[in-house]
């Protein structure tokens, strides 16, 4: 099939990138021309593990190919993929305006039937909001269907080839067929294409993340409450993981979620309610709670200093919001970076991924070191703010020899209690004894 995809973001690239590994012929679209230059050499523009690969395969092979012309990739396409940024607004709504800008230019140009697909994460109703913007603009026949992406960052070409379902939503049955023979390929193990109306679909992606985020909140809010009561929150995770009603994932404490999704997602479905007179008080705290727990190490490292921070080098381990990414929308690492620096310490920092996204944001405010020990060097404290696994073995003993002090203080728990007792550090974790 021919498939066009209009924008190249996480989502755009993974999209038409693994369409192309199932024998489509695949234009992709961004009005960045430095961006699709760089892709038509064959230059990946963003990191997501195994991409990189299906890119350079797929281009070799004339199936993967970039373009900065809306018409052409209308002209290309029998299904066309909107996959635009719908970033957070002042008010906690999804900004449609890229979505809608494109609809209208797409009713504009529009020669014959296409498949209109929505792949971006939109409130509910905006199915309807495309229809009639392109609608607006051309007589041609077309369908618009919503399609929610539920992809994982480090783990987005995985999700897209073997996904656990794929959500459908659309009342026309000439697009459902399309749909359903595009995505036949990758549910051959027989998990399911769910069909439903637009809505339901729109509605399924917000409230499938919102639900993760809750519970990743509520373990957190777990965690504080183990510390004031003397219980391991490692234990009590174990206790409640091996319930099957429950579940094993989502339940690891930590510094708060980040990233593109679950921040950006939870507030635009709160504020969707409040624009319908529904109140979703259970996301009013999550938003509260996940905001606190962003700095919770704060005025520990701060008591640890006795309340002076001035001069204190400071190095953190992990920028991303989560590993396998370099993905730093509201990571919670930025969050500690910016009150230290007012602090007064100076940061010397490491990721694998992500120095030149958060180097773009806090330039020369702080260092960026060449690897973790670099990193570490004259170090007063330590501070992990993302579960790389190059992070989970450190040489302890070395970690020893180059700081200043032992001190490490871990917002994602990577480190057992009693073994790094053992090592001789003072350790502050979440929802743990302190190791003094």
């Amino acid at each position: 099939m021919n498939i066009s995809v209009i924008g190249t973001g996480y989502v755009g690239l993974v999209t038409g990138t693994c369409l192309a590994e199932t024998g489509n012929n695949v234009l992709c679209i961004d009005i960045d021309e430095s961006k699709v230059k760089k892709m038509q050499a064959g230059v990946v523009p963003i990191y997501e593990p195994l991409l990189d690969t299906l890119f350079e395969r797929n281009i070799k092979a004339d199936r993967l190919k970039f373009s900065t012309s809306l018409e052409e990739g209308l002209n290309h396409g029998d299904i066309i993929f909107l996959a635009l940024p719908t970033p957070e607004d002042e008010d906690g709504s999804a900004d449609l305006s890229y979505v809608l800008g494109a609809a209208t230019n797409i009713g504009k140009l529009l020669k014959s039937y296409k498949v209109i697909v929505d792949k971006s994460t939109v409130p509910v109703g905006t199915a309807e909001r495309v229809t009639k913007a392109i609608a607006n603009e051309t007589t041609v026949d077309f369908d618009v269907v919503s399609n929610p992406e539920f992809l994982r960052e480090g783990f987005a070409v995985e999700d897209f080839l073997k996904p656990e379902r794929i959500v459908i939503g659309s009342s026309s049955d000439k697009a459902t067929k399309l749909m359903e023979k595009l995505y036949k390929p990758f549910v051959r193990s027989g998990n399911p294409i769910i069909i439903m109306d637009e809505k339901s679909a729109e509605l399924t992606k917000y409230a499938a993340n919102s639900f993760l985020a809750t519970k990743i909140t509520f373990m957190n809010e777990i965690a504080n409450f183990c510390e004031k009561v003397g219980a391991d929150v490692d234990k009590v995770r174990i206790g409640m993981g091996t319930d099957s009603r429950i579940g094993k994932r989502f339940l690891f404490p930590g510094i708060g979620y980040g990233g593109s999704c679950f921040p950006k997602d939870v507030k635009a479905l709160h504020k969707s309610g409040k624009d319908h007179n529904y109140t979703f008080d259970i996301l009013n705290a999550v938003i509260k709670v996940n905001d606190l727990q962003k700095r919770i190490l704060l005025p520990r490292i701060d008591a640890f200093f006795k309340g002076d921070l001035k001069d204190k080098k400071i190095a953190i381990w992990g920028l991303a919001f989560k590993p396998e990414t370099d993905d730093i929308r509201e990571a919670p690492a930025l969050y500690i970076i910016e009150d230290l620096l007012e602090s007064g310490a100076s940061i010397t920092a490491f990721d694998p991924e992500a120095m030149e996204n958060v180097e773009r944001k806090f330039g020369n405010q702080i260092t960026y070191a060449p690897d973790m020990y670099s990193a570490i060097q004259d170090a007063d404290a330590l501070i992990i703010c993302t579960e790389w696994s190059i992070f989970r073995t450190p040489d302890f003993n070395k970690l020893k020899a180059e700081m200043n002090t032992p001190v490490i203080f871990d917002g994602r728990n990577l480190y057992d209690i009693q073994d790094i007792k053992n090592e001789g550090f003072y350790y502050s974790s979440i929802g743990r004894k302190t190791i003094d």
